[in-house]
């Protein structure tokens, strides 16, 4: 195996710390040449010591001394978005993880690209809102690539390579259905943050657990699904999975499904894009559990319930609208998950939020990064009106 150099983009993170394993794994292979985090300095400092990673961002500029003076060693550290570029750009990274949370992203991703890297891509704002961005960067820098590191999309990006582009007939992303599957009206809006945090099967940063109980995680997926696999959202279908070991299928032409099965363990499609287009053993006592096909529960599909849970029929809504309007779905889901976490709106209240400010968008065709932004700031401002009236 050639060696590679990783750039890692939201070390701290859940999709971070599952990357780390698998470097750790595999320290022949991967060595950690960048490093960035949002503002938990202490985490990221514990990760630079162990991996002597010599090159550091950190969001929140006014940080960069403490961080600095956390190492045991010497290594260069960059405040602001100055860290963050510089870390997805990094000259001596093979492959940029990109598993910052939310629109934050998105620079990073495009200038991930402008440099050529290959990219592992966790975050799915990228493509929500700067889709259009992203796809035309591609076009510009043919060396670049993005693999996907969802588990939805790593499936779908496996089950394509049993079949050409125009044989595709449905993408069919799988949900767990997150915890509240079967509940409806009064039952959602008594619905807790805390009852709202604990997902059934994965575990993950608490913007992603609360997406995936009110269903906007699948709703981004979709969108993400249709700059990745330039599908028409009416060939991008829901299902339910609850033990999430179907982690999405493809449906072609001739009638025949190709499903992706395995452990919900985020270090296996991470694993995949990390090696891709190589396959690696995973070691020992630290593997994931095996599927035991003799003994597995049954695995059952059910149809997505729009009524009590509309962020899917809300996400093609915005495929319909078309140009800017993911990006202000995406600005208000941020805005509302948030507050909802803070307890100033109802569960129930995320969906008519973000409802509104898609609504009463007016779309237009952003040119570059800083119109994504104001578009995204627009509708910040607007759901955060929404929410201080509720």
């Amino acid at each position: 195996m050639k060696s590679l150099n990783v750039s890692l983009l939201g070390a701290t993170g859940s999709i971070g710390g599952s990357t780390l394993d698998i470097i750790e794994r595999f320290p022949q292979k991967f060595k950690l040449v960048a490093a960035c985090a949002k503002q938990n300095i202490n985490k990221l400092a514990e990760i630079a010591n162990k991996y002597r990673v010599p090159l550091l961002g950190i969001s929140e500029a006014s940080l960069a001394k403490e961080l600095a003076a956390k190492l045991d060693y010497k290594a260069e550290v960059l405040g602001g978005e100055e860290g963050i570029l510089a870390c997805a750009t990094a000259g001596a990274a093979d492959l940029v993880v990109g598993a910052l949370v939310g629109i934050a992203g998105l620079k990073s991703t495009l200038a991930a690209i402008c440099a050529d890297k290959k990219l592992a891509l966790a975050n799915k704002e990228s493509l929500v809102a700067g889709g259009h961005l992203v796809e035309k960067t591609l076009k510009e820098h043919p060396k670049a690539a993005i693999i996907p590191v969802d588990s939805e999309h790593s499936a779908i990006f496996q089950c394509l390579k049993s079949g050409a582009h125009n044989e595709i007939k449905r993408l069919l992303l799988t949900a767990s259905g997150g915890p509240f599957r079967g509940l409806k009206g009064a039952d959602l809006a008594r619905v807790t943050p805390e009852m709202a945090l604990k997902h059934p099967n994965w575990n993950m940063g608490a913007k992603v657990t609360i997406d995936s109980a009110t269903m906007m995680n699948k709703a981004l997926e979709v969108i993400e699904a249709y700059w990745l696999f330039k599908v028409p959202p009416e060939q991008i279908s829901v299902l339910i999975q609850p033990k999430s070991i179907v982690h999405s299928m493809v449906e072609f032409v001739d009638g025949q499904v190709v499903a992706q099965m395995g452990p919900p363990d985020m270090r296996l499609p991470i694993s995949y894009a990390l090696f891709y287009p190589e396959r690696a053993p995973l070691n020992t006592t630290k593997e994931p559990p095996l599927l035991d096909f003799a003994h597995l529960a049954p695995v059952e599909f059910f149809g997505l319930d729009m009524a009590p849970f509309p962020s899917v029929d809300l996400a093609k809504e915005a495929l319909k609208m078309g140009h800017s309007a993911p990006i202000a779905l995406n600005g208000a889901d941020e805005v509302a998950v948030p507050a909802f976490l803070r307890g100033e709106i109802p569960f129930t209240a995320i969906y008519d939020v973000v409802e509104k400010v898609l609504l009463a968008h007016k779309v237009t065709e952003p040119a570059d990064y800083e119109e994504v932004l104001a578009i995204d700031g627009e509708s910040r401002a607007k759901a955060k009106e929404l929410i201080a009236r509720h």
